[in-house]
């Protein structure tokens, strides 16, 4: 039995609350038969179905509506500073023309997003958040702090370009320069009279590219030039992948890890520690921790048996005398 048909599900109700997106009626062209709700915008689940986008994603080369990747601008004299309040991760050697995954962290040390951010030029960075509600959380602390930075939500909608074939198709719509960009590494880079900040990065290990798309005006042409430099590359509309990002190791934000857990319980101390940042909120909680040690990290497994249906709430695994016992 396919993943994708275990459980039907009641459809989502639309109304202005939960955003479209640029692309959304090209993905409804392509064929989408699941949503989410992801920063209160629709992101696709699935098309064909959950496994064969899967094979497909590892043999050719998917277009991904990423809108609801939303991107936090924070700008001004003190933007570098409140940045590197939010994360316990040192961003005072970060270039200008670098990704740099950063946990944000409450008081507790506790995960409120894993964030990519850019630093798109002096005293302007973008934080390329998971699903939560983090615009809120840098403003509330901006002016609470009394720092001189503006904080926004700028119109900016990424589509992610993913699978093995991706360097030839984004070659062939934004030439040989996207060869020159290494991995969480950007460039800007031209189309159509503009140019758009193009990433190495994405949310898969098949490799690939992300397209900050700037004006909301510009998604339809973006998505058509990938659609018809590819179609000889057998390209597709996909979605972030259900199977292959859990072999792969990477976390879903309110899936996987919430709050409750803190970066080193999500795997991600190695992206701070030991040069674990004092000043940022949270600080002295993750020290603490680090010397007393994790209590528990998270992992993924494969459990054999039947297809297991969608998980809606969380599945304690027990072990009792080396027997591995599964409440559902």
């Amino acid at each position: 039995m396919e993943l994708s048909r275990v459980m039907h599900h009641p459809i989502i109700s639309l109304s202005r609350r939960l955003r479209q997106t640029p692309y959304t009626n090209r993905v409804a062209a392509s064929g989408v038969k699941g949503y989410t709700v992801y920063n209160h915008m629709l992101l696709p689940t699935f098309f064909r179905s959950v496994e064969e986008d899967y094979h497909h994603l590892k043999s050719a080369v998917q277009v991904w509506d990423v809108a609801c990747e939303r991107q936090v601008q924070v700008r001004g004299p003190d933007a570098a500073r409140l940045v590197q309040i939010l994360t316990p991760r040192d961003i005072s050697s970060m270039s200008d023309d670098r990704c740099i995954y950063i946990p944000i962290v409450d008081f507790d040390g506790g995960m409120i997003n894993d964030s990519v951010a850019l630093k798109v030029e002096d005293e302007r960075y973008w934080l390329s958040i998971a699903d939560s509600d983090v615009l809120l959380w840098v403003a509330g602390l901006a002016h609470g702090m009394g720092l001189d930075a503006q904080i926004c939500e700028p119109d900016v909608s990424p589509l992610a370009v993913q699978g093995p074939k991706s360097d030839t198709l984004m070659e062939r719509v934004f030439g040989p320069k996207i060869h020159d960009i290494g991995f969480f590494r950007f460039k800007r880079l031209a189309f159509g009279g503009t140019n758009f900040l193009v990433s190495r990065s994405g949310y898969s290990k098949q490799g690939g590219f992300e397209i900050y798309v700037e004006g909301e005006p510009w998604g339809v042409a973006v998505w058509d030039a990938l659609f018809e430099g590819g179609k000889d590359l057998d390209v597709f509309a996909g979605c972030p992948n259900l199977i292959e990002r859990i072999e792969g190791g990477l976390l879903s934000y309110g899936n996987d890890m919430t709050r409750k857990n803190s970066p080193f319980e999500c795997g991600l101390g190695r992206f701070f520690y030991p040069g674990l940042n004092m000043d940022c909120i949270g600080g002295e909680a993750l020290r603490k921790e680090a010397e007393r040690g994790v209590s528990q990290i998270i992992r993924y497994l494969s459990i054999e048996g039947p297809d297991v249906p969608p998980c809606i709430k969380p599945w304690p695994v027990l072990f009792v005398r080396h027997q591995n016992i599964w409440d559902i």
